[in-house]
């Protein structure tokens, strides 16, 4: 008897007939041969070094030192950045902080880091449902590390220039208002501005296949730019450099990690979980970026995850995350144990179950932040 998934309805057998005809989501032991494979589906995971790399501003503030940062990776607007370090002598390890999507296009950088100007207000409500009303950026800085937040292809100063007075844009304003928020309040420029972009997202990754690429590449690509960047800083030991994200920035993480020998731990928080327990309900609330055309056919998620074992990977799973189905993240967590046990160092795969929703909240980012220090060291270089 078939299965019926809840989005596919009489199309079910559609499913079942790809996983029998092109075997999909295969099992893909760690080693050159996964992360080749991957590299090709995202478009070779390109790392082009960051072009007319400029530095916009310096502050100090609450014992940090930061920069503003901008560079062009060679279309589109530039990347702006915030660099934030504590004020003591490196060079200190480094850490790629990669910011969620929900949802939230009009910001980028800002949703985990506070700049020279402090948080936008917009974004309170965010920090609080996520990230424990915590700029996790700054906190990880302050443990002794240089950390690079950075606006990402539609995010922030890489956003695209959308018409919101456009009959269409109106429209969608005017229905997201009447069911988001019944005061008749007018919504801000950020607000209509994200209302808009989810749309457009859609529209984006038509373009992106058209063009011989993917969201997933193309977000890859600019990540594989800052992450040249930070390597290249004189300040940061670029022997000792990680990435952490949560959510769509955790997939990013995934597939940084997954290309780019220069990442040497990584963190990945509420987003793990096999494909094939998503396919009922849970593939329509994610984004672009964890759906790169053809990676079904190369590797199944947890395999990609682990494709550099027995390097260290923290993953954290939330067991009320409603974007993953439960028995998703426990098929994740029986294979990452088994392939980091396979790769004869198991202690490299290291695990965080708890309660509560999708989020990356204050004890969760202290969890993150020890697992960093412990793999990359921390200000003084102990790997202890």
């Amino acid at each position: 008897m078939n299965r019926r998934y809840t989005h596919l309805g009489s199309y079910s057998d559609w499913a079942k007939r790809a996983r029998l005809a092109d075997g999909l989501f295969p099992a893909a032991p760690p080693g050159p041969a996964t992360r080749d494979a991957v590299r090709r589906v995202l478009d070779g995971g390109r790392s082009e070094p960051p072009r007319e790399v400029r530095v916009e501003r310096s502050w100090r503030a609450d014992g940090l030192r930061g920069e503003v940062v901008s560079w062009s990776v060679g279309y589109g607007p530039r990347t702006e950045a915030f660099v934030l370090r504590p004020d003591t002598v490196g060079p200190l390890p480094g850490v790629v902080a990669l910011h969620e999507h929900a949802g939230v296009k009009y910001h980028g950088r800002e949703k985990i880091a506070d700049g020279p100007a402090g948080p936008p207000r917009e974004l309170a409500a965010l920090r609080d449902t996520y990230y424990g009303g915590r700029a996790w950026a700054n906190a990880l800085a302050r443990r002794g590390f240089v950390v690079l937040a950075h606006d990402v292809f539609m995010w922030g100063s890489r956003r695209f220039e959308l018409d919101l007075e456009s009959d269409e844009a109106r429209r969608e304003v005017a229905a997201w208002s009447a069911s988001a928020d019944g005061s008749g309040r007018k919504p801000s420029l950020p607000e209509r501005y994200d209302v808009v972009a989810r749309g457009h997202e859609h529209t984006v990754a038509k373009y992106c296949a058209l063009l011989g690429t993917s969201v997933a590449g193309t977000v890859l690509h600019e990540d594989g730019a800052a992450l040249r960047y930070l390597t290249s800083r004189p300040d940061v030991d670029a022997g000792r450099v990680g990435c952490v994200g949560f959510s769509g920035g955790g997939a990013r993480a995934v597939l940084l990690r997954a290309v780019h020998d220069e990442v040497a731990a990584t963190v990945v928080v509420g987003m793990m979980s096999g494909f094939a327990e998503m396919l009922d309900r849970h593939v329509a609330p994610h984004s672009w970026t964890l759906f790169p055309p053809g990676l079904g056919r190369v590797a199944d998620w947890p395999d990609v995850a682990a494709c550099r074992a027995p390097d260290p990977l923290q993953v954290q799973y939330l067991r009320g995350d409603a974007l993953f189905a439960p028995e998703g993240m426990r098929a994740a967590h029986r294979r990452l144990r088994e392939l980091y046990e396979r790769s004869g160092q198991p202690e490299g795969y290291a695990f965080r179950f708890a309660d509560g929703p999708h989020r990356f909240d204050v004890p969760a980012q202290e969890a993150a932040f020890d697992f960093l220090e412990r793999t990359l060291g921390g200000a003084s270089g102990g790997q202890g």
